[in-house]
């Protein structure tokens, strides 16, 4: 990599509380913090759905406060539209950025020239699965597995071929949607180990208080399932939880 490469991160947050404004600062701290700046620029978008902040700017960012209904997707399609750079990273709030995780991953899209897509690692969530810090990159489809729907690591070009995404999904399966996607269109994907980027998970109270606000229910896995089933027979169901 030569000169600076620039990287488009989009961060959702719903911060309600305090605590949960501090946990998207310290997210957006720690990408600041993990990279040389001479060599790698991040431009954050902050989508935050609590609008009693709205004005507030996030440190490092530009914060946009949608006046419309939450949408996982349709949010992050906010951020997308207003971003251009050749790389694109689609990010929860509850996320600890480690050193060179952005790094790794763009020597992995160097080396492989048919990966389009990638997930860092999260030790506290992949070590129990089998996949352990630096033991190579390991390409698949599996949520949660090699697709960790908390940061999505992408090459912009791939939306030539995906569009944009799928805004029928409020929240519940974006992330199998986006696998099924890149596995009907046979673009690769992986989980590269050499990159740390720790999922906090439990402390995602915020996420069960957006749930219960929206009042979700399983229609979101009737319609991946209706979307899915026809042109994947029953593969989709590897992808799936």
């Amino acid at each position: 990599m030569k000169g600076i490469t620039e990287v488009d991160i989009i961060i959702l947050s719903y911060a309600y509380n305090a605590a949960l404004k501090l946990m998207t600062e310290n997210c957006i701290h720690s990408l600041m913090d993990s990279e040389d700046r001479d060599k790698i620029k991040f431009n954050v978008i902050v989508i935050e759905s609590e609008r009693t902040l709205d004005g507030h700017q996030y440190e490092n960012s530009v914060t946009l406060y949608p006046d419309m209904d939450f949408g996982y997707n349709k949010f992050m399609n906010i951020g997308i539209e207003l971003t251009s750079s050749k790389y694109l990273c689609l990010c929860n709030n509850d996320l600890i950025f480690h050193t060179n995780w952005a790094t790794e991953i763009l020597i992995a899209f160097d080396t492989y020239y048919d990966l389009s897509s990638a997930s860092p690692l999260s030790p506290s969530h992949h070590e129990g699965l089998g996949f352990h810090f630096n033991t190579g990159i390991y390409p698949g489809y599996r949520n949660r597995y090699e697709i960790a729907g908390w940061c999505l690591f992408l090459k912009r070009d791939v939306l030539r071929l995906t569009g944009s995404l799928d805004e029928n999904f409020t929240f519940w399966c974006a992330d199998n949607d986006y696998a099924n996607l890149m596995a009907s269109l046979h673009l690769g994907h992986a989980l590269v180990t050499s990159s740390i980027v720790e999922h906090l998970g439990s402390a995602t109270s915020d996420v069960n208080f957006m749930l219960s606000k929206l009042e979700l229910t399983s229609n979101e896995f009737f319609y991946l399932e209706k979307k899915w089933n026809s042109r994947m027979g029953q593969g989709w169901k590897l992808i799936a939880p």
